[in-house]
């Protein structure tokens, strides 16, 4: 059997895995209240960021939303390193279970350099603040259990996925999966999706150096 990431719902990964939803947790707590400092230059920037966005976001559709915001906010929190980096739309599947699940995620984090080789984190962009469709928070999970084969279980995986302006972070242990609540962009919150994209980044420094 074979599935797409973007077949996947919620009720069916749960049904098919045995995946549970928790509330909340001590990895996804430590990781939407770590701390990191922003710089002055990183917050005029995301003030520039969060006006656009205040401006368009009900008009966009999903690529304007990815190159006019999403992009240079990722850019922003930084993810190039030696050891990892942020790629989109790279072909990327595996086995889970005896099920087979493949798709290309909108953006992830992994070791490797010019190629994904690990990932740590998975993204998925959302569709436009109007008319969308699809579970996105299924379509964020199915590749993050993915990942979690892949990395042996050794480590909790890392999510997100945006709805115009809301982001939805996603952590998974084993069956178990947190999702937090919205943190809307165009308000304050764009500090806090900033800091926690930054929190990840030193949290994937962590992981690489203990490989």
């Amino acid at each position: 059997m074979v599935l797409n990431f973007s077949e996947c719902t919620l009720a069916r990964l749960d049904k098919t895995f045995s995946l549970k939803q928790i509330r909340t947790s001590p990895v996804s707590e430590n990781w939407l209240n770590g701390e990191a400092g922003i710089s002055d230059f990183e917050s005029q920037a995301l003030l520039r960021f969060r006006e656009k966005l205040r401006l368009n976001v009900y008009d966009w559709n999903e690529a304007e939303l990815a190159y006019n915001f999403i992009g240079p906010l990722i850019a922003l929190a930084d993810y190039t390193t030696d050891k990892f980096n942020f790629f989109a739309e790279r072909p990327f599947g595996g086995v889970v279970g005896d099920i087979e699940m493949r798709g290309k995620p909108d953006g992830m984090i992994a070791s490797g350099f010019r190629e994904p080789e690990k990932p740590y984190f998975c993204f998925h962009e959302y569709k436009r603040e109007k008319d969308p469709d699809g579970d996105p928070a299924a379509q964020a999970l199915a590749p993050m259990l993915v990942a979690q084969e892949i990395s042996e279980y050794r480590h909790p995986i890392y999510g997100c996925y945006v709805r115009g302006g809301l982001w939805y972070f996603i952590t998974l242990e084993k069956k178990a999966y947190c999702i937090s609540e919205g943190y809307l962009a165009t308000r304050d919150d764009i500090f806090d999706i900033f800091r926690i994209l930054q929190v990840l980044k030193q949290i994937i420094i962590m992981l690489t150096e203990n490989e």
